[in-house]
C-alpha cells in the first residue's frame, strides 16, 4: 500500500467497503477482519486504522446523505456508476463534510485512490464531482417534502421513518436519529467476583454511573483485564436489574448468546444458584461458556435450545431478550437502518411464541422479563399486550423501584431512548406470575 502519504488507510477503507457490499457481509465484521490483516502484515499503524475506521463507519452511517450530495453533481443515475467509483465518491464526500482534512488534500487523495483501484478513467469525474461539491459550499440538498428531507438529513429510509413517526412524536424521533449518527458511549459492568469497587477504581479509569451499582462508563480505547469486567450497554444492564435475580434462585435466559445478561445476572446472584442459558446454535453457546470462564462464573449452564420449546426447568425468573429488528442500536450497527422492513414483519409472531413458551417455565410468584433492542411498538407493546390479554395469570410490574435514579423511568412497559440515560434504544416489560 505504498504511495502518497495518507493513501493507505483510504485504500483499505474503500476496498473493505467494496468487499462488504459485494459479499453482503456485516460492515463491522468486514472492517475488523481487514484491519487485523493489515496490522498483521505491517501495512497500517494505529493512526491509519483510526482514519480508516472513521471513514468506513461514517460512510456507512451517512449513506443516504452522501448519495444525495453525489446525485446533485453527476449526470447519470447512481445505479449506473461502478461500485468502486461510487464508494470512492461516498468516502470523499464524507471526508469533506465531516472530517477536518484540508479540502485540497482530500480531493487529491481520493482522486489518486480511484486510480490505485484500477479505475483511472474515472479519476477525472471523481475530481470534478468533489470540486463541484466544494463550490456548492458543501451543501446537502434536502427535498421539500418533510419525511424525504428527514431521510436525507439523518440517512434513514423513508419507510422506517414513517413507522417511527407512527409510533412516536416528531421530537422524540428527531432526537433518536440525531443520536444514531453519534459515537456511542462504552459501558462496562464491574465483576464483583474478582474485584472490589475500590480495587476497580484503582485499576480502571472508569466513571461510575450515578445511582446504578456496578455500572461504569469507560473512556474509549482503554483496555483492561477482561476478568474484572465485561462490556455491556447500560440498557442491557438495566434489563438485568429489572429481572432482579437473587442469590440461590433458578434463572433462565432463553436467548442468551453472547452471554452478557447471563453474566450480569450471575454477578447479581453472587454466583450462587443456577442460571440456564440457552441459544439455538452450538457455536454461540460456546461464546457463553468462554465468557463465563473468563469471568470466573460457575453457576451458568449453557446449552443449545430453541426458545420456542417448552421443555425447560421451572425457574424463579425468566429472561426473554428476543430476536428483533435491532432498530434501537442503529448507532452501534449503522447498516441496520437500511434493512428491509419486509424482513422484520414475521418477528412479532416469533417473539410472541418465545414469550408464551417461556411463561410456562415461570414458577408461581416468579418474574418474566420481555426485552428487545428495538423501539418499534409492533415488536414491543403490541406483543406484551397480546400476551397479557391471553394469560391473565401474569400482571405487569414496574421495575427498578429500589433505585431512585431509575424509578421514574420504570413504567409497566418501558421504552428507553438514548436521550434519557445515554443508553441504547431498548424495551423492557417486567411481568409477575400470580402466586
Amino acid at each position: 500500500m505504498s504511495g502518497a502519504p495518507g493513501l493507505a488507510p483510504r485504500l483499505l477503507c474503500a476496498r473493505t467497503l467494496i468487499r462488504a457490499a459485494e459479499t453482503g457481509s456485516y460492515g463491522n465484521l468486514a472492517l475488523r477482519s481487514a484491519l487485523a490483516r493489515a496490522e498483521a502484515e505491517g501495512m497500517t499503524d494505529a493512526r491509519d486504522s483510526a482514519l480508516c475506521t472513521a471513514i468506513f463507519q461514517g460512510t456507512t452511517e451517512r449513506l443516504l446523505t452522501l448519495d444525495a450530495c453525489i446525485r446533485a453533481h453527476v449526470k447519470r443515475p447512481l445505479e449506473k456508476l461502478e461500485l468502486t467509483v461510487l464508494c470512492v465518491l461516498r468516502c470523499g464526500i464524507y471526508e469533506l463534510l465531516y472530517l477536518q482534512t484540508p479540502e485540497f488534500a482530500a480531493v487529491n487523495l481520493w482522486t489518486e485512490a480511484v486510480k490505485k483501484l484500477k479505475k483511472t478513467s474515472a479519476s477525472g469525474m471523481v475530481n470534478a464531482v468533489l470540486r463541484a461539491f466544494l463550490r456548492s459550499g458543501k451543501r446537502i440538498p434536502l427535498p421539500a417534502e418533510p419525511i424525504a428531507a428527514m431521510s436525507v438529513q439523518y440517512s434513514v429510509p423513508e419507510e422506517l421513518l414513517r413507522l417511527l413517526l407512527r409510533d412516536y412524536d416528531t421530537e422524540t424521533v428527531t432526537a433518536f436519529l440525531e443520536d444514531a449518527n453519534g459515537e456511542p458511549p462504552v459501558y462496562v459492568r464491574r465483576n464483583p467476583l474478582h474485584v472490589t469497587e475500590a480495587e476497580f477504581s484503582e485499576r480502571a479509569k472508569a466513571e461510575p454511573v450515578a445511582g446504578i451499582p456496578g455500572a461504569y462508563r469507560l473512556p474509549r480505547g482503554q483496555r483492561i483485564d477482561g476478568s474484572i469486567l465485561h462490556v455491556q450497554d447500560l440498557a442491557s444492564q438495566l434489563c438485568c436489574l429489572a429481572l432482579d435475580p437473587q442469590p440461590g434462585e433458578t434463572v433462565l435466559d432463553v436467548c442468551a448468546a453472547p452471554g452478557g445478561k447471563s453474566f450480569t445476572a450471575a454477578e447479581l446472584m453472587q454466583n450462587r444458584g443456577q442460571i440456564f442459558a440457552y441459544d439455538l446454535h452450538e457455536n454461540r453457546v460456546n461464546l457463553i461458556r468462554r465468557g463465563a470462564k473468563a469471568l470466573g462464573i460457575t453457576c451458568i449452564t449453557a446449552q443449545p435450545g430453541d426458545a420456542r420449546e417448552t421443555d425447560k426447568p421451572q425457574a424463579d425468573r425468566v429472561l426473554c431478550d428476543v430476536p428483533c429488528s435491532g432498530f434501537g442500536v442503529i448507532r452501534r450497527k449503522p447498516e441496520i437502518r437500511y434493512k428491509s422492513l419486509a424482513e422484520t414483519e414475521s418477528l412479532p409472531e416469533i417473539q410472541y411464541q418465545i414469550l408464551e413458551a417461556s411463561a410456562k417455565a415461570v414458577k408461581p410468584g416468579g418474574v418474566l422479563v420481555y426485552s428487545t433492542c428495538t423501539v418499534l411498538k409492533r415488536e414491543n407493546e403490541a406483543v406484551v399486550q397480546r400476551f397479557l390479554a391471553e394469560h391473565p395469570a401474569f400482571i405487569p410490574e414496574k421495575p427498578w423501584q429500589q433505585y431512585p435514579v431509575l424509578a421514574g423511568y420504570g413504567a409497566e412497559m418501558t421504552t428507553l431512548f438514548p436521550a434519557m440515560l445515554q443508553s441504547d434504544g431498548f424495551f423492557i416489560a417486567k411481568l409477575r406470575r400470580r402466586a
